[in-house]
């Protein structure tokens, strides 16, 4: 491994996230959805420095924090365009680009549905992929902006990485989305998997990462098969209240 991640849950039920280039020292954070505790996190790290801010969507729980941050830091602020509705941007990146933090190159994907310009970042090297809210443990973001079908390609092309890839996800919404998840499929296997999430959940303990083969297996906006199902399984899950 040479990319360090170092997780904290933050405002309601956002996480965190800083990573660490081993190689050079240098950090990172993605999205910026409390500064402050963002700031605590750091200095609790002994990391020392923020170098990189990399947004993955216009959200303020993702890109809320960037001025604060950048004035506590001198951090560069990368991420989609549609960032500066709301927060400063000092470089836009697009899908297909590359960020290097220090010797870790992080590939940047486009992957509309939730907005239109969200964006994920994945070291293909360390197996590891900052997801945002395209999808979730047994869940995929709300269709703010795009479409079903844009969406569902978006899913498909996350399913398309390496089964062990570690999804980290921006939210702490497995227990819910593993209650519609129960509710639209009956395999015993998906039930022991919704078991380990609720008791994990009453532990305390946090259900992300998670990972793309057990995505592939369970969730059921990955399961659905197509994209008309898909649409159907999202407008009921928008409306889901179990």
């Amino acid at each position: 491994m040479t990319l360090s991640v170092r997780q904290f849950a933050c405002l309601t039920d956002n996480y965190g996230f800083l990573i660490r280039d081993e190689a050079t020292g240098m950090v990172a954070t993605i999205d910026t959805p409390d500064a402050a505790r963002i700031e605590a996190e750091l200095a609790a790290s002994g990391w020392g420095r923020l170098d990189l801010i990399l947004n993955t969507h216009w959200h303020a729980d993702h890109a809320g924090g960037n001025a604060a941050l950048k004035a506590a830091t001198g951090a560069v602020i990368l991420g989609p365009n549609e960032v500066k509705r709301i927060a400063p941007l000092d470089c836009v990146v697009g899908g297909g680009e590359t960020v290097m933090l220090g010797e870790t190159t992080l590939k940047v994907a486009a992957m509309a549905g939730h907005t239109l310009g969200h964006l994920t970042y994945r070291s293909v090297e360390d197996g590891v992929a900052f997801v945002g809210d395209v999808i979730f443990a047994l869940g995929c973001g709300r269709l703010f902006e795009g479409t079903p079908e844009q969406m569902w390609a978006s899913l498909q092309a996350i399913a398309s990485w390496p089964d062990e890839t570690l999804l980290y996800c921006a939210h702490e919404y497995s227990a819910a989305n593993a209650r519609f998840a129960l509710s639209v499929d009956r395999r015993p296997e998906l039930a022991a998997h919704a078991m380990g999430i609720f008791e994990a959940r009453e532990r305390g303990e946090p259900t992300v990462p998670t990972r793309v083969d057990v995505e592939k297996a369970f969730n059921p906006f990955l399961t659905s098969g197509s994209v008309e199902a898909f649409a159907a399984r999202r407008a009921a899950k928008d409306i889901f209240k179990g």
